[in-house]
């Protein structure tokens, strides 16, 4: 099995978990945990997990004129992706999240042509509309009334900036991909995440029960920690190194299939038909953004 297919493999576990993050992570908001919190435990859990495996990986330095992609990779990767996402889940819906992060592609490109002057064809321009119409269709016309969705619109456009969050991560990060072994980037990203999220989110932490946790929301913790951020960002690094960034973008189509049929099955989350309506217009529109003369994966 050589590289490319073993990078898309990656890839599609890590999706595949992303998905059923959704819903399990929404299952423990703000019960057991508040967001904020959440992304405390998350980061620093898989922070001991880098460092720990990191023993048995190589032993590499950091060049000093890398340390600032280093923070900003932290910072959009780890940080404001993580706070935007996980605080959206708890005023939105599963299945919201997992439509509206799939527009992430369409930012990744749109910072391509800002940086590196891609050519905005017209096709591009016509995906583009197409997606971020789908994106405010369930921003503006979401009338859900649930108990554990407060704010949905809002949570929505929390989710839209976690998916420009993300876009940016990918191309912040992909250099340092070409330069230093993937246990490298992770654990030192990680501990800088620590340090970022700690002031923000320490204060939802320390208001956790941890000793009257029932083990349906121990699994869940363990979920976000080991598989949601530890195996997900290790698994993408891995893609990373091996595919373009605009990729690994796009496997997040595969995301709300995933997560609607998991959210729907645990009885979750439901359709409705503005979601449905959403979905296609930014799944059309990430599919021209991306769409090139020859596939190229």
């Amino acid at each position: 099995m050589n590289n490319r297919t073993l990078g898309l493999l990656a890839a599609l576990g890590a999706t595949i978990i992303y998905g059923l993050n959704h819903t399990i992570a929404k299952g423990l908001m703000p019960t057991y945990i508040k967001p904020f919190g959440l992304i405390l435990v998350r980061v620093l859990g898989a922070s001991i997990l880098f460092w720990l495996i990191s023993f048995w990986g190589p032993k590499e330095r950091i060049d000093i004129r890398d340390w600032k992609r280093i923070i900003l990779a932290a910072l959009f990767g780890m940080v404001i992706n993580m706070l935007m996402f996980f605080k959206g889940l708890s005023l939105s819906t599963p299945i919201n999240g997992s439509i509206i992060i799939t527009i992430s592609p369409i930012f990744v490109f749109l910072m391509s042509a800002f940086f590196i002057k891609e050519k905005i064809t017209l096709r591009k321009y016509f995906g583009i509309s197409l997606g971020f119409s789908g994106a405010l269709a369930l921003i503006l016309f979401s009338t859900e009334i649930r108990q554990d969705a407060p704010n949905i619109s809002l949570g929505n456009i929390l989710f839209v900036v976690n998916s420009i969050s993300y876009g940016i991560y990918l191309i912040v990060v992909k250099p340092l991909t070409l330069k230093y072994h993937p246990l490298t980037i992770m654990k030192w990203l990680f501990l800088v995440a620590v340090i970022i999220n700690l002031p923000i989110t320490i204060t939802e932490f320390i208001e956790v029960e941890w000793t009257s946790l029932p083990f349906e929301a121990i699994w869940k913790i363990l979920f976000v920690i080991v598989g949601t951020t530890f195996l997900t960002y290790l698994l993408n690094i891995f893609a990373l190194k091996q595919l373009k960034a605009s990729t690994v973008g796009v496997f997040m189509y595969l995301q709300p299939p995933i997560a609607i049929v998991y959210a729907i099955i645990m009885g979750s989350d439901s359709l409705s038909f503005i979601k449905v309506v959403a979905a296609i217009l930014i799944f059309a529109g990430v599919y021209l953004v991306s769409k090139k003369s020859k596939l190229q994966l």
